[in-house]
């Protein structure tokens, strides 16, 4: 199976639609949700923090670390969570 874009996207919806609106959602969950080999999982996160960073310019995801909202082209290598963006419906 090839993971895309599309199907990244879909998964972090999906897990973001089971929670209540205030909660987030950490990459590593959108990763393994996609594959349950820990290894391709792992390989997975440049590209899921990568859309993430797409859906957060898009003001459709907010990327947080702590409290603080990160700009979505400065979202480094650190732990982060995913939000609810303005435009998310």
């Amino acid at each position: 199976m090839t993971i895309d874009d599309s199907l990244i996207t879909r998964a972090i919806f999906a897990l973001l639609a089971q929670r209540a609106p205030e909660e987030s959602i950490c990459p590593s969950d959108v990763a393994r949700v996609l594959a349950a080999d820990e290894a391709l999982w792992r390989s997975l996160m440049p590209d899921i923090r990568r859309v993430a960073s797409c859906l957060a310019q898009a003001d459709v995801l907010r990327i947080t670390q702590g409290e603080l909202t990160l700009p979505p082209d400065r979202i480094g290598s650190g732990p982060i969570r995913l939000r609810r963006g303005r435009l998310m419906r």
